[in-house]
């Protein structure tokens, strides 16, 4: 499945990052828990160049434990500080402040040593759409000073927040890249709510998704739909949820559409348990 995707306005969004970056001491960098190399946008090393990361895998709730664990180590071995972080309950929240505290200890150490005024610590987020900037914006804040949305593309411009006196956050609007090298970057982004389902042919979509679950943690879909085995294939294995969600239409045939939205949505809901897509044992640092 070959999914390109990229919206005018992040042509813009990519532009603003790179003409703000001067104006902020750290970059927060914002990765889906399921897919944190899929999330993580190839062109972002090129745009932030030496400026200080912390990484923050959001929606851990949804993904594997012992994944997201062996992600927070990956990240350790190329020098980046990363932090799970659940945006809903606020789990992993208190932590960013105070690694964005000791990133930057350096900085200030620096104006301090200019004998520049003591000032706030000022960061930017980006991310890629939907994965949840502005919902981890509200939950710092405590409030709901940045819009969110359930559908990609809701932030469209930078936005100033203040934390607290000593943190101010700038949030971005989300990019993406304007072609994925790797196919399965693409299915994996699509998955998980990245890109509008709208431009995608969701039945195609589902199947490719049920086809990496079955190879990654067939439980899941055995547990979840009550099935001793599964079908080798994810064609075969939409037809059985069909089947089993009473997926019909005329003359007793599976409706594959809704069985195929039904699948994506389950799955991002979390309703087939804790699943990471993206494994860092198969990736180089």
């Amino acid at each position: 499945m070959q999914i390109q995707w990229f919206p005018g306005h992040m042509a813009k969004a990519r532009k603003q990052v790179a003409e703000n970056l001067k104006l902020v001491d750290l970059v927060i960098e914002l990765l889906d828990a399921r897919i944190p190399h899929s999330s993580r946008n190839p062109m972002i090393k090129q745009i932030l160049g030496d400026k200080p990361r912390l990484v923050v895998l959001n929606k851990a709730d949804l993904a594997d434990d012992q994944a997201t664990n062996a992600w927070i180590k990956w990240f350790a071995t190329t020098g980046v500080s990363a932090v799970a972080l659940n945006s809903l309950t606020g789990q992993g929240l208190k932590q960013i402040p105070d690694l964005a505290q000791a990133i930057t200890e350096p900085v200030m150490a620096t104006r301090a040593a200019k004998g520049m005024r003591p000032r706030a610590i000022r960061a930017m987020i980006v991310g890629i759409p939907n994965v949840g900037k502005s919902s981890l914006i509200n939950r710092l804040t405590g409030g709901n000073r940045a819009k969110t949305g359930d559908k990609p593309g809701v932030t469209r411009g930078p936005q100033w927040v203040k934390i607290n006196p000593d943190f101010e956050l700038l949030d971005t609007a989300g990019i993406l890249w304007p072609k994925f090298d790797d196919p399965e970057v693409g299915v994996k982004l699509a998955v998980t709510g990245a890109i509008s389902d709208l431009v995608l042919d969701v039945e195609e979509l589902a199947v490719s998704l049920l086809q990496m679950v079955q190879n990654l943690k067939p439980v899941a879909l055995q547990e979840r739909f009550k099935l001793t085995e599964l079908p080798g294939q994810g064609e075969e294995i939409l037809t059985v949820i069909g089947q089993r969600r009473g997926c019909l239409i005329a003359g007793g045939n599976i409706d594959r559409t809704k069985a195929a939205i039904l699948s994506l949505k389950e799955f991002r809901a979390g309703l087939w348990g804790k699943i990471t897509l993206d494994m860092a044992q198969n990736y180089r640092p």
